[in-house]
């Protein structure tokens, strides 16, 4: 049996200018058409971090797909129903979010914010690669569940073991 089904991920962070941003890239670009990521933030900055843009550029994602927005988009009349919705920093997992339609399974996988990282360009962009990686191999995972296969209480098991593994 094949999974035929796109589940839509919504990837969550504060700001939504950098974490978000590299997640909702790498599972579009990695889960091959399997999923269609989106991202958000609580309160969003408007701006993509340029380090951020950097690593994404690298997947061959179209950056003019990338721009800063507010989670609110996601909960309004029209909006694309969730599957998944996917905390990525630790102040938005602790956020009252917006109710989502559709009861997506939730879950979060926190990152250091390498946009709070100061120092050269050098040392903000080191941050921005460790941090990349780190959420790479994260999706990876993910999007190479068979989700087919699994009942809701498996995958919400799995999607949590995920965010539980160390970063390395």
């Amino acid at each position: 049996m094949t999974d035929t089904k796109t589940y839509n991920v919504l990837v969550l962070c504060t700001g939504n200018s950098a974490r978000s941003i590299m997640a909702e890239a790498l599972i579009n670009t990695m889960g091959r058409g399997r999923f269609k990521a989106y991202s958000a933030g609580s309160h969003p900055g408007g701006q993509v971090n340029p380090f951020a843009i950097e690593q994404v550029r690298a997947t061959g994602y179209p950056l003019d797909n990338l721009r800063s927005k507010s989670w609110d988009e996601f909960a309004a009349p029209g909006a694309p129903q969730m599957d998944f919705v996917i905390t990525v920093c630790d102040n938005a997992a602790g956020e009252a979010c917006p109710y989502w339609p559709g009861s997506p399974l939730t879950t979060h996988w926190g990152f250091e914010d390498p946009a709070a990282v100061e120092g050269t360009d050098e040392h903000k962009r080191a941050a921005f690669e460790k941090v990349f990686r780190q959420i790479l191999t994260r999706v990876q995972l993910f999007v190479n569940l068979p989700l087919h296969v699994l009942d809701q209480t498996a995958i919400k098991r799995e999607i949590d073991s995920i965010g539980k593994a160390k970063p390395q």
